[in-house]
């Protein structure tokens, strides 16, 4: 049987070479196909992102426009007003020291029977302590002054004054203040009362 190839143009496999065509053209289409998918797919991300950024950015607008019409409508005169009782009210917080029910029993203890206390305000100051207001109503000066000799006999409050505002209700009872230094001992207020009364005569 004669094997020898007598052709004058050799004979190729043309089946292997269609095969690996084929295999790189469908590399190529599928490699196409992805990128299309991916080009696509980070075309409606940037979408998305560029209508966020959008909406973020109306939204920093109108809480601009907000906050621009919300400053025009604050009083800087009441601001400054709440930002200063806020510190005191800050100041009178971190004085742990300063006792309302340790002043009250001061109060309850040296406050004349024609005397009443109508109100009390304290003012802190960083270098003078605490300082109160008193509004007070009496039936007369006397009462008054009594009460103030009797504030200052506790040695708690300082450099007691009336106030020169002093005027008598319709009742005919007398209205008025009095500022002090309020400086309270390390001891209670039960027990500075107890050294102020006079001791019994002994036997």
């Amino acid at each position: 049987m004669i094997r020898t190839n007598l052709s004058t143009r050799p004979f190729y496999n043309d089946r292997a070479v269609r095969l690996w065509l084929a295999l790189l053209v469908a590399a190529a289409v599928a490699a196409t196909l992805f990128n299309v998918a991916r080009a696509l797919q980070y075309s409606r991300g940037d979408t998305r992102l560029a209508a966020q950024v959008s909406s973020d950015e109306a939204r920093a607008r109108d809480l601009r426009a907000n906050a621009a019409r919300l400053r025009a409508t604050v009083d800087a005169k009441q601001l400054d007003a709440t930002s200063a009782d806020a510190r005191e009210a800050n100041d009178l917080i971190d004085r742990r020291t300063f006792s309302w029910t340790e002043l009250l029993n001061r109060f309850e203890t040296t406050l004349p029977d024609q005397v009443r206390i109508v109100a009390v305000r304290p003012k802190v100051d960083k270098r003078a302590g605490t300082l109160l207001v008193i509004a007070v109503v009496a039936r007369g000066t006397d009462d008054m002054s009594q009460f103030m000799d009797k504030l200052e006999a506790t040695g708690a409050f300082k450099e007691l004054r009336g106030t020169s505002e002093e005027r008598y209700n319709d009742k005919g009872l007398l209205e008025g203040t009095i500022e002090t230094r309020y400086l309270p001992p390390a001891e209670p207020a039960d027990a500075a009362e107890k050294a102020r009364q006079p001791e019994k005569a002994k036997p």
